[in-house]
Parts: C-alpha cells; sequence; structure tokens
C-alpha cells in the first residue's frame, strides 16, 4: 500500500516529519492522570471487575500494570506477575493489543483457553488501520501511513531508530494492519458468544463514520466475549 516511495518519498517523509520526528505520536499522553481501563471501556469496567479475577493480556513490559504502581495504589498484595496464568481467570482485558500482535486470531484463541466458566474477554484497542494515525509512529499527518510506501516510510523510520526493522511489522510492538473489517471477521470466527461490538467514531466527525466510510472515521474498536 502506499504510492509514494523512492527517494522522493524519503526526502517528503525528513521534511514534512522531521529526522528525528517532530512531535511523540504515541506518548500516551491523552491517558495522562485518567484510567485507561475507564476512558476506553467505560466507567462500568469497575463494577464488572469487582471481586473477580481479572487478567490483563498483552501488556508487553508492564508499563500501565507494573509492580511499582500496584504498591503505590495499595493493591500490590492482590496483583500476580506472571507469564502465564496460574488459574482460570473471570475475565481476560486487552487494551491497544489487537493492532499490534502477530496473530491476532491466536490471541483470541489464547484468551478463550484461560477463561472459567461464564468468563469474558473485554477488548478495547485503536486507532484501527484506516484511521488518519492508523499507522501510529508513521502517521506524521493524517493518511500518511496510506500515501507513502512501507519502504519510504521504514526508511525514514531508520534515520533516527537503529532497530533494524525492515516492514511495520517488526518495529517496536509490531503493526499488523489491523482493520474495523478484519477484526469483526476475526471475531465472528472465533466461536465467542458476542455480547458487544462498537466500532467507536472520532466524535467531531461520528457524522461520516458510517456505511463506506466507517473504517476511515472509527476511533476504536471494543467488544466484550464470552464463551459460547
Amino acid at each position: 500500500m502506499g504510492v509514494i516511495g523512492g527517494r522522493l518519498g524519503y526526502q517528503l517523509l525528513r521534511r514534512l516529519g522531521g529526522s528525528p520526528p517532530r512531535r511523540d505520536l504515541c506518548s500516551g499522553a491523552a491517558y495522562r492522570d485518567r484510567s485507561k481501563l475507564e476512558v476506553l471501556l467505560g466507567p462500568g469496567i469497575w463494577r464488572e471487575c469487582a471481586d473477580k479475577v481479572v487478567l490483563d493480556f498483552g501488556c508487553g513490559t508492564g508499563d500501565d500494570a507494573a509492580r511499582q504502581k500496584a504498591r503505590e495504589a495499595g493493591v500490590a498484595g492482590r496483583c500476580v506477575f506472571a507469564t502465564q496464568a496460574p488459574e482460570p481467570v473471570d475475565v481476560v482485558v486487552s487494551l491497544d493489543g489487537f493492532e499490534h500482535y502477530a496473530d491476532p486470531g491466536g490471541a483470541l484463541a489464547s484468551m478463550r483457553r484461560l477463561l472459567g466458566p461464564g468468563g469474558r474477554v473485554l477488548v478495547a484497542f485503536g486507532p484501527p488501520w484506516f484511521h488518519p494515525l492508523g499507522g501510529h509512529a508513521f502517521s506524521i499527518f493524517p493518511w500518511s501511513h496510506l500515501i507513502f510506501t512501507e519502504r519510504a516510510l521504514i526508511r525514514w523510520r531508520s534515520d533516527f531508530n537503529g532497530d533494524g526493522a525492515t516492514r511495520f511489522s517488526e518495529v517496536d510492538g509490531g503493526l499488523n494492519g489491523m482493520t474495523v473489517r478484519r477484526f469483526s471477521r476475526l471475531v465472528a470466527e472465533s466461536g465467542y458468544a458476542v455480547e458487544q461490538f462498537e466500532a467507536v467514531p472520532i466524535r467531531k466527525l461520528s457524522f461520516l463514520a458510517a456505511g463506506p466510510t466507517r473504517e476511515l472515521f472509527t476511533a476504536i474498536i471494543r467488544c466484550r466475549l464470552s464463551a459460547a
């Protein structure tokens, strides 16, 4: 995907985006002094998780759920940090993971195996691929990740990041090009009972987020699934 590549694309990206970039599009500033869980899943999340065994799936290095934060919140004695679930859980939460997982269908299957009877999976992630900033750090302006070729974007990134990535899927965290349509299909094929599936529109452009333009103006995808 992308139509502007080669030396022209590379030079335009250096001029427009800077090298290194002039701003951090993935800083997480939108959640500063706010609960990411509550922002993405709504205030009812606390009631839904009360007195439940909850697993945070795909938290990476644990920046949003680290031991020090648990101590600061006074819940260290109620949290377990592990790479495997020691027991079946009531709720699996995945925040901002499905646009990064190398095998998103496999991730859904793994979550299902972790659930106990009556368990649920709560998913929220975004922006999806066709959102104006769906390319994350590659979206130096709206839809730039769709305008420039992958090769040009990776070449631009290599000027200031030496991890050796040659594709979107190889950058830190990975990007799998997840769209609303693709995730909807994965959920339909997963065998879960779908209690809720919502493509949340960009707030100021909600009137455009319908029909064929839904992919372009969906900000967040969130869903509630249970084992059928």
